[in-house]
């Protein structure tokens, strides 16, 4: 009789499945719901607690098939319920049958995947993208992702990281939006809304998940899974924000972090996971552990064995235990024993259930089972274009003395010099977490560079020396090429491998050859163009004292050397602006635009103040910063009164004028300062951006509004609060050079 209802319900799953995805605040539908609650009923222990688990696939474990016999006998078991690292239409929809159709239940697996910045077309690292400033263009290539992600069997992406980081010692700094909170919730919007689209239940749509909840981008020394040891006030004020963004803007998964936060573990953390995320915030999405996070609770030393390690995740709200299989191993007699309770269990069993409808899996488990659309969209020419328009404007121009940028198509030699110019690396151009990626698909910088060049101009290309090794038998080679040419372009910086996870280095200084490369070329006399490829801020400074041109590439995807080219020779004209502060040397880390006040600020000839013996305090390139070939003017700064009330909102509006000789776009930003206040506040926080576009000549009125939580913050008694007093409008063109104004805010 069992068997029986159990065939009938999953006949009703197909008949009347879900309408509409909600909210991740709310419940589905109530009769959703309770269709999830009669799916429970009739799990056994051992089924509930296989949807709480999720194993790799050929990437993680086989290493040669998809799935092995082990695995095969789990899933037909019932003992997963879902899989990280598998995809491929043709195979994830094979192994969907296996779930549907071999299985008690019949209740359809889940395929998670990490696509960071691109499935096959790969786009620029994040933390580039987040230099266009222009969330619109973010959403859009992360639309991509999803489209490419779907189309191959893909249903659920670890991605946005939304992670606030201000160290960049820290590899994984390039996966997220930089330092900024205002800045970094945009973003991780931008990203959910265009992996989510604007119904999960269409085709080309992906799960998004928020990560690492929370704060692992503060970790000590910028060191990998280090902790983290910070006030309640920072984390709600800087670094919990950009996960609340991403939830309001519809994800409905997060994944815990591997660091713990003020003694207790993210991943064990019930006042994170439980008392915030869930009764704060009102999240009824799921939360996934990250790689083995659950099992890590054992070097946190917070569980004793395994068994303690599952009931301490679990019971803190951690729904689903990726990889070490706690959960299915360890949890069936924590709760058979009672030292676990049921409901806590059959609670995550809920979220997942409730992901799985709202992503419409049991209306159609072979959603994403479509090959013929794998072969149609992966790496299409509508993708490429796109690609190509975000990597233009993730490009920053750091310095452009004599205005020697941008080049003439009519110059006569080029000398292309560095490891990172030629097609042997262009895996590296694609950046860390690239998670499929064929070298094949980028377009590497000669490739790019030769397509704007007519016959009469001849490229001289070697790479000068390797990317990593310190060997420098080929620097006389590119010596001798720079002398020959009329000016040099210089492609440094780091391989994919040195930045994303795993990757925190306490040098930042470009490679040790490629700086001797450098210096030997700026020995030569030659004009000099030094484009730099990295996944983190560089410290930079000799460069900047020496080179006469800069220019910030990043890691840019399968479109590098079509995007630099661009800008290079004038075709796109710069507009990327730095969403992290670039310091002089790394003794100035952690360094951030939006400091705090001190006691004894600095003043240069006053030993007794707050500042160093061998180094300014200002960075080498402040937050926000980015040049054009144009030139931007700011004036008549005006708010819209010079008083309001708490809770009343107030404009603020300035002019912008395009004062050179080219077209460009300018990104205005706006920045305030409670002047005074009962705890203290940063010397100026980012409150809006807008990216405009300005002819020779032209002039626009920008405006901005400020809303009363804008002006908040979190006061003595830990509450949301507006407090009257003076605050200061800070306007410009980076968080360094503005205008600006003031207003009261009175009872």
């Amino acid at each position: 009789m069992r068997k029986e209802i159990i065939k009938i319900f999953a006949v009703a799953f197909f008949a009347h499945g879900l309408l509409t995805a909600q909210s991740p605040t709310q419940l589905l539908s109530p009769h959703t719901e309770a269709k999830i609650d009669s799916i429970i009923k009739l799990m056994t222990i051992d089924e509930k607690l296989g949807q709480l688990n999720q194993i790799g696939g050929t990437w993680y474990d086989t290493k040669t098939e998809r799935l092995n016999e082990e695995q095969t006998a789990l899933l037909k078991a019932g003992s997963i319920g879902s899989f990280l690292g598998i995809n491929g239409a043709a195979e994830t929809g094979r192994i969907q049958r296996i779930a549907m159709e071999e299985t008690r239940m019949k209740i359809p697996v889940m395929f998670g995947a990490d696509i960071i910045h691109g499935f096959r077309t790969i786009t620029p690292i994040p933390l580039a993208e987040a230099s266009s400033w222009n969330p619109e263009l973010v959403e859009r290539s992360a639309r991509i992702a999803a489209i490419e992600g779907a189309a191959a069997g893909v249903h659920w992406n670890y991605a946005p990281m939304v992670d606030i980081a201000r160290d960049p010692r820290w590899g994984r700094i390039a996966e997220g939006s930089g330092e900024d909170v205002f800045l970094g919730s945009a973003m991780a919007a931008a990203r959910v809304k265009g992996f989510q689209g604007k119904n999960l239940l269409e085709y080309g749509s992906l799960l998004a998940c928020a990560k690492h909840f929370a704060a692992y981008g503060g970790a000590e020394a910028g060191r990998d899974y280090n902790t983290v040891d910070m006030s309640e006030r920072s984390l709600r004020e800087i670094y919990f924000p950009p996960y609340k963004a991403a939830i309001d803007a519809g994800a409905w998964t997060l994944m815990s972090a591997f660091n713990e936060i003020g003694g207790v573990p993210s991943s064990g953390s019930h006042w994170l996971m439980t008392d915030l995320l869930r009764k704060e915030w009102g999240f009824k999405g799921l939360v996934v552990s990250d790689y083995t996070a659950i099992m890590e609770l054992l070097n946190h030393r917070i569980a004793k064995d395994s068994t303690e390690a599952g009931i301490v995740g679990l019971s803190a709200g951690v729904d689903i235990d990726m990889v070490s299989r706690i959960y299915i191993y360890k949890l069936a007699e924590a709760v058979r024993s009672g030292k676990l309770s049921e409901e806590i269990v059959n609670e995550a069993v809920r979220r997942v259930l409730r992901v799985k409808f709202a992503y419409g899996l049991f209306n159609d488990p072979y959603r994403n089972a479509k090959p013929e659309k794998e072969k149609e969209l992966l790496l299409h020419k509508d993708h490429r274009a796109v690609a190509r328009e975000i990597a233009r404007q993730s490009i920053v121009l750091l310095k452009n003395e004599k205005s020697i940028l941008p080049l003439s198509t009519s110059t006569k030699k080029i000398a292309l010099i560095g490891p990172l110019a030629g097609k042997e690396h262009r895996r590296d151009l694609a950046g860390a977490w690239a998670w499929v990626q064929n070298p094949d698909d980028v377009v590497s910088v000669i490739e790019g560079i030769a397509s704007k060049l007519s016959s009469q101009t001849k490229v001289l290309y070697d790479k000068g020396c390797e990317i990593e090794s310190d060997s420098g038998s080929r620097i006389s080679q590119a010596v001798k090429l720079a002398k020959q040419s009329d000016v040099v372009i210089a492609v440094l910086g780091e391989s994919q491998h040195v930045s994303g996870e795993a990757a925190s280095k306490t040098d930042l200084d470009l490679p040790f050859m490629q700086k001797e490369l450098l210096k030997a070329l700026h020995k030569t006399g030659k004009p000099i163009v030094l484009v730099v490829m990295n996944g983190r801020p560089l410290t930079l400074q000799w460069e900047a004292d020496n080179i006469p041109a800069i220019v910030e590439a990043w890691h840019l995807g399968v479109e590098t050397g079509n995007a630099l080219a661009d800008v290079l020779f004038g075709d796109y004209n710069p507009s990327g602006k730095l969403p992290v502060t670039f310091p002089r040397s790394v003794g100035q880390i952690p360094i951030y635009y939006n400091h705090k006040s001190t006691g004894r600020p600095m003043v240069e000839k006053d030993k007794y103040t707050s500042r160093y013996l061998d180094s300014p305090n200002s960075p080498l390139y402040p937050f926000g910063f980015g040049l054009s070939y144009t030139t931007f003017s700011y004036s008549n700064v005006k708010v819209s009164s010079s008083s309001i009330k708490k809770d009343q909102k107030i404009n603020v509006s300035v002019d912008i004028g395009n004062s050179g000789k080219r077209s460009g776009e300018e990104v205005v930003q706006l920045y305030i300062r409670d002047d005074v206040a009962t705890v203290t506040r940063p010397v100026k926080e980012l409150k809006g951006f807008k990216k405009i576009s300005l002819n020779t000549g032209e002039k626009k009125t920008v405006e901005f509004t400020l809303m009363p939580d804008d002006l908040s913050f979190y006061n003595l008694d830990m509450k949301k609060v507006v407090e009257p007093g003076t605050f200061t409008v800070f306007v410009g063109g980076n968080s360094a050079d503005y205008i600006e104004t003031k207003f009261e805010v009175v009872e």
